[in-house]
């Protein structure tokens, strides 16, 4: 699922950079198109470190609900109250950010491998400075109208609102276009909105600021071992506990693992604002459940758009197929589904969606 290059972005980095040939990208990346670049030094050619501009792709489908207008705005104003997130920069009104130098998480080892205790220890602590981080440094760049509907604390509320986002927005709009696929992988129509009564029940805490979206691309270790947090497209102010169900199910950590960042989220929440960590135990497995759900519902459409017509590449078929395969059955409880069909099966109804688009 591709977007078209946006001139003005490039053009952009070729204006402001210290030479076209000195540009990289664009950048890996579904949000936003992105290129990095050293700017050129006051005594003539570039300097030492580079910065990126970006801007959200056209294009695309977006499957999560936005909170904040601007990220760049937002990125500027957790300097002082997170640690490693990227410097940010205006040059010629055009809003920059560094340039993390250094490799993924991802690149240490994917879903299911443990994570290095130098880089839980920071994952940690990034926990407990979002929920430090005071509200009126944040609440100015809300644009969601109806972010500010949901009562502080009202946990249940806020947990229902993404449900039903991801029933009406992303499950039910794509359902006349993708609803023989999704039959066809067992994934019943009536999709996440099942989950909503789950949530009545849960506990107050105090929300906070989230990132919504911390899994292993998104942390860069860069060559002194510093964790740096990038990508903040989807944080919002919420409840604390979906910020861990959300990192929880995209890391994958090993069970012991997954127990010992639990029990550190617990700790550093509390430490930075008591009560954080209210009924955590009780609701947590509910989030994941619909964290769970979520995945199915948008990753059975991103992976049909990446299969071309005739099924393409069968090694990246058969690929895309296992994966798929693992997100239906975990998914399949949550959302009442039948069980997945075989990777085979899986693969013959993705060949057969790619041959019915026009």
């Amino acid at each position: 699922m591709t977007a078209e290059p946006s001139a003005r972005v490039w053009q952009q980095a070729v204006r402001l950079s210290a030479g076209e040939s000195l540009i990289e990208g664009p950048l890996k990346g579904y949000h936003h198109e992105t290129y990095a670049f050293p700017l050129p030094h006051p005594a003539g050619g570039a300097g030492t470190v580079r910065w990126k501009c970006r801007e959200p792709r056209k294009g695309i489908l977006r499957f999560d609900r936005r909170f904040f207008d601007s990220e760049g705005a937002l990125v500027h104003a957790l300097a002082g109250h997170v640690t490693s997130v990227p410097e940010t920069m205006e040059v010629d009104d055009v809003g920059l950010q560094r340039f993390i130098e250094g490799s993924t998480l991802a690149w240490y080892g994917g879903p299911g491998s443990a994570v290095a205790e130098a880089h839980v220890a920071q994952i940690e602590r990034l926990f407990r400075e979002l929920a430090a981080v005071p509200e009126s440094a944040l609440l100015a760049h809300t644009r969601d109208p109806s972010a500010g509907e949901v009562a502080d604390g009202d946990c249940g509320s806020f947990a229902e609102r993404l449900i039903r986002f991801t029933q009406e927005r992303v499950h039910q709009v794509h359902w006349p276009v993708y609803g023989e696929l999704f039959a066809e992988l067992g994934v019943p129509e009536e999709g996440p909105a099942r989950l909503v009564e789950e949530t009545r029940s849960f506990s107050r805490r105090p929300f906070c600021l989230l990132h919504g979206d911390l899994h292993r691309d998104n942390f860069i270790v860069d060559g002194d071992g510093r964790l740096w947090t990038i990508d903040w497209e989807l944080a919002m102010f919420g409840d604390p506990l979906y910020d861990l169900a959300t990192h929880l199910h995209l890391m994958d950590y090993p069970p012991e693992q997954e127990a010992d960042v639990a029990r550190r989220w617990h700790r550093a929440v509390e430490e930075a604002r008591p009560g954080s960590s209210h009924g955590w135990r009780a609701d947590l497995p509910y989030l994941l459940r619909y964290k769970r759900a979520q995945s199915v519902c948008t990753d059975v459409i991103r992976a049909a758009l990446g299969v071309p017509p005739g099924g393409g590449d069968r090694s990246a078929l058969r690929r895309t197929s296992r994966r798929l395969q693992k997100v239906l059955a975990r998914g399949r409880p949550a959302l009442g589904a039948a069980e997945p069909p075989d990777v085979r099966g899986i693969m013959a109804a993705l060949e057969r969606f790619s041959g019915s688009v026009p």
